[in-house]
């Protein structure tokens, strides 16, 4: 087979969804109000826990983590995305297609560590409380969010670089709203088994052991909630970690279903693609401040605080107002 530059193919074309037809203004506009209230959600979060000491602990701090790297992923993903239903389809020039894989990949397995350092973090507070804030300080919590952002920079930057040196010759067109590996791969006329061998191994170690850990962090919890001789004490234990179960349900949840489907299902790919890309990150801010009643409370002080500065500032204007024309 006759082998090309990849700098041959200087375009992506991506279809997008191709099925809406007279939906697409719709659609849009969903995403559009999704992307809003899913960056705003997150923004409240990271507000919220840097301004009220009260939330200035462990838990607390990943979770701003977790919402930084929900609002990567939406920016990676939905702009892009609302101008390729807008357009019903869009053309993205081959770098800015691996540039935005780049920045996909990491968030998503940035994701997978955070939730990774939380379950730690709940393992600790949960079954070894007396030494927990002697392990969870905030020296051990800083180097372990630099440790998991070294890490994905560093592998996904190795993806990157090696994909890069692949050879594209065409076709040009990707069936997908954003530039995953697979379907890049797919394009390509050089021998993908090493990218692919490397792809399968990064997998094991920035999926399957964060979620091994998960689970075994989960069987110590549950065993030490079990031995809680009241069913209050079991609740109010379980209820500082269920926020977090439910976001590796939902996460891992999704990703799997996509990653395992058929591959000649591409629509419904492409929906349960939406859904660890799109829906995940409005939904995690929204889980942790439905079930968490600090944040609640947090959130109501911040608005009390705001709303009390403000009729002061209007009180202040009226009465300077009032000094000047008397």
């Amino acid at each position: 087979m006759q082998h090309y530059n990849f700098s041959k193919v200087t375009e992506i074309f991506l279809l997008g969804f191709q099925n809406l037809q007279s939906f697409n203004l719709c659609f849009f506009l969903l995403l559009l109000i999704i992307f809003c209230v899913s960056v705003c959600g997150n923004l409240l979060i990271i507000l919220v826990v840097s301004s009220s000491r009260s939330l200035h602990s462990p838990m607390y701090f990943f979770l701003t983590q977790l919402s930084f790297t929900d609002i990567l992923l939406s920016t990676t993903i939905v702009p892009n995305t609302l101008h390729i239903v807008l357009y019903e389809g869009s053309p993205v020039s081959f770098i800015a297609c691996l540039t935005q894989y780049y920045f996909f990949s990491a968030s998503e397995a940035l994701e997978c560590l955070v939730l990774t350092v939380m379950s730690y973090d709940r393992y600790q507070a949960i079954c070894n409380p007396l030494h927990y804030t002697m392990v969870m300080d905030l020296t051990f919590c800083v180097r372990a969010i630099l440790l998991c952002w070294l890490v994905i920079l560093a592998t996904m930057l190795m993806i990157y670089l090696t994909v890069s040196r692949l050879d594209f010759c065409g076709p040009n067109i990707i069936d997908h709203f954003f530039c995953d590996l697979e379907p890049l791969l797919e394009l390509s006329c050089s021998d993908t088994f090493a990218m692919k061998l490397e792809t399968f191994f990064l997998v094991i170690f920035l999926a399957i052991c964060p979620v091994i850990v998960i689970i075994v962090s989960y069987v110590y919890i549950i065993f030490t909630i079990l031995k809680i001789p009241s069913v209050t004490g079991r609740q109010k234990t379980f209820s500082t970690c269920s926020a977090h179960l439910s976001v590796v349900s939902l996460y891992y949840g999704s990703l799997i279903i996509t990653y395992v489907f058929p591959r000649n299902q591409e629509n419904v790919k492409k929906i349960l693609s939406l859904f660890y890309t799109v829906i995940t990150p409005l939904l995690n801010p929204i889980i942790y401040s439905l079930s968490n009643r600090e944040i609640k409370q947090a959130l109501k002080s911040n608005v009390r605080n705001m709303s009390g500065a403000f009729r002061f500032s209007w009180f202040l204007e009226v009465s300077l107002f009032t000094v000047k024309h008397t």
